[in-house]
């Protein structure tokens, strides 16, 4: 993490190696987590606003994503994004992270939280970066709608639908069609077909003139 410095990836400043108190020391966001911020009832976060947020955050795995070897998150979610000051959103919580040596990555383990997770690691499958790219579209669906995903269900039943049913998040009529489409393009079934952090961030800048 030390050799990380972009505005949207939370700044890593050092680590606590002494025993029991291990722990990582980052920048302090004083404004907390992007869900948080989402789905707290006096929520004042214009359209506006949430697009420069999803934008943010397509910048920030931009990044992640063309470091040499590829950063893979794994793990992308609303509560993993911390949002400073001046309401710039970072990446941070890179637990589940893997850098990608080879085309796949071997995913053995699903501990990541399955309302964002890819449908191929729903299903341990091997994945790629493009499974960080469905994640950002659930984040996005989160900005549009406000709405938690698949609130009312359990991960067991989410890891049903997504996973082994192929069921998305309903996008609602009132969502902007170009901010649709780019939430259906990242939620392809064939991780090939989503789209690079690069194309996210070209087709949200527009929006945003």
């Amino acid at each position: 993490m030390k050799r990380l410095r972009h505005p949207n990836v939370v700044l890593f400043m050092g680590a606590v190696t002494r025993v029991p108190h291990l722990s990582i020391v980052t920048e302090f966001l004083p404004r907390g987590s992007l869900f948080r911020l989402i789905h707290r009832p006096n929520n004042q976060l214009d359209e506006r606003r949430r697009l420069r947020m999803a934008l943010d955050v397509a910048r920030g795995m931009n990044y992640l994503h063309n470091c040499t070897p590829v950063i893979v998150h794994r793990d992308l979610k609303s509560p993993n994004l911390l949002v400073d000051k001046n309401w710039v959103v970072k990446v941070c919580d890179f637990g589940l992270s893997r850098i990608k040596h080879n085309t796949l990555l071997s995913s053995r383990s699903t501990a990541g939280t399955a309302e964002w997770m890819a449908p191929e690691v729903l299903r341990n499958e091997p994945s790629d970066e493009k499974c960080d790219v469905f994640s950002y579209g659930v984040i996005l669906w989160e900005l549009c709608t406000l709405l938690q995903p698949w609130e009312g269900m359990n991960p067991m039943q989410v890891v049903g639908a997504v996973g082994f049913q192929h069921r998305r998040l309903d996008i609602p009529g009132s969502v902007d069609p170009a901010v649709a489409e780019i939430i259906k393009r990242c939620w392809q079934t064939d991780p090939r077909l989503r789209p690079s952090f690069s194309e996210i961030m070209a087709a949200l800048t527009p929006l945003l003139c």
